[in-house]
């Protein structure tokens, strides 16, 4: 009896595996057709931030289920460029979730998608080790958009991240302070196979970027090739 339910077992666990795999390569799929839908568009993300960002967070079809309440849940990627001062090609992905209170829906139901840029080195750190609050581990703001960026505001200029949604083809800078963003640390072991802290797949490059990344890293290595922050 033993000998026939072992190998059912390890049949049902690799089954599982693939399937939760198969998941989070869906997400980063999914967050590489987001990517380049708004870039593609000249007037969603400055070019001039997104050259100076050290990290681009992408989480799409964020959902509110709690109408009235908050309680919305995000998931997605993050990639950063590659190199101690995250100056070099944009490098494999590791999966992050977002948490928190009400972000800003203009429905309940409404499935919007999120695109977070990460300026500095303190932010993306900040991010790689843990869970972060947005507007007291990190200073955030509302992304400014197209030509708006050169009226930004101080507060906008020294923000660690900026923001921005989309939803139902409306782009815009959006606030998420109060929200937390960390590392889906279960995400990335069914990712790549095996369990890896975020921080070793961003700054040590300890895994391949998936194949399921190719859109995501190809559309920010053609759209922001090179780091001009100076820094």
């Amino acid at each position: 009896m033993n000998k026939v339910l072992i190998p059912l077992a390890l049949l049902a666990l690799t089954g599982a595996t693939s399937l939760a795999q198969n998941k989070q390569e869906k997400r980063v799929e999914n967050a590489g057709e987001v990517i380049k839908e708004i870039l593609d568009v000249p007037d969603n993300v400055p070019q001039s931030l997104l050259d100076k960002a050290k990290c681009v967070i992408v989480l799409p079809s964020v959902v509110k289920f709690a109408i009235g309440f908050g309680g919305d849940y995000g998931r997605g990627v993050m990639t950063c460029r590659k190199g101690e001062d995250f100056n070099g090609p944009w490098g494999a992905p590791t999966m992050m979730a977002l948490e928190g209170g009400s972000f800003g829906f203009q429905l309940g139901g409404q499935a919007t998608d999120f695109v977070l840029l990460v300026m500095n080195e303190g932010g993306a750190n900040g991010i790689l080790a843990g869970k972060v609050k947005l507007g007291a581990d990190a200073a955030a703001a509302a992304g400014p958009k197209g030509r708006d960026a050169a009226a930004a505001s101080d507060v906008t200029l020294r923000a660690e991240i900026l923001s921005y949604s989309r939803s139902r083809g409306l782009f815009a800078g959006v606030s998420l302070e109060g929200s937390t963003l960390r590392p889906d640390n279960g995400a990335n072991k069914s990712l790549y196979g095996k369990e890896v802290p975020a921080k070793d797949i961003v700054l040590k490059e300890v895994v391949p970027s998936p194949a399921s990344a190719k859109l995501l890293l190809a559309t920010l290595n053609t759209k922001s090739p090179k780091n001009i922050s100076g820094k």
